[in-house]
């Protein structure tokens, strides 16, 4: 009896360590990588220009929604003029934002393919470990965009 027990926790203990190993293999093959995906956006060559533009979209609805509300006597009317108008305005910024987007991403895989990064998250995910890719995601926009 005592043989086979001492047999069951050497044969235990082996497995656990090759499943342990196995698994450092596998962690071994992932690289991390990290950004500060605002620090991105806000460094993105046409963000500037894009606000812009989206302040003046704001700006004409909230004017066309002020004088459709001085207009209605109704309340109910009145909240429903300003909750189209809010939805109209999430909309274009929506529509206008959504270019910048795909251009980070697009810096993003390229930086990461280029650093073999497999897996990018934000950097505040990161406990420990991984490599901050923010700067060279930033100057891989600014390179790409100074190109287009």
């Amino acid at each position: 009896m005592r043989l086979s027990r001492k047999f069951l926790w050497v044969l235990t203990l082996s497995l656990l360590l090759g499943a342990f190993s196995a698994m450092s293999a596998s962690a071994a093959e992932e690289k991390v990588g990290g950004i500060d995906p605002q620090r991105v956006l806000f460094q993105h060559p046409k963000y500037e220009g894009t606000l812009k533009q989206i302040k003046e979209i704001a700006d004409t609805k909230q004017e066309q929604a002020k004088a459709a509300i001085d207009k209605e006597t109704d309340n109910n009317k009145k909240a429903e003029i300003f909750q189209a108008m809010r939805r109209e305005i999430a909309e274009e910024e929506q529509k206008l934002m959504q270019p910048l987007f795909k251009d980070i991403d697009l810096a993003v895989r390229a930086v990461a393919t280029a650093k073999q990064v497999t897996v990018v998250v934000d950097k505040t995910a990161l406990f420990y470990g991984g490599v901050d890719i923010t700067d060279d995601v930033v100057q891989e926009l600014k390179r790409s965009k100074s190109g287009s």
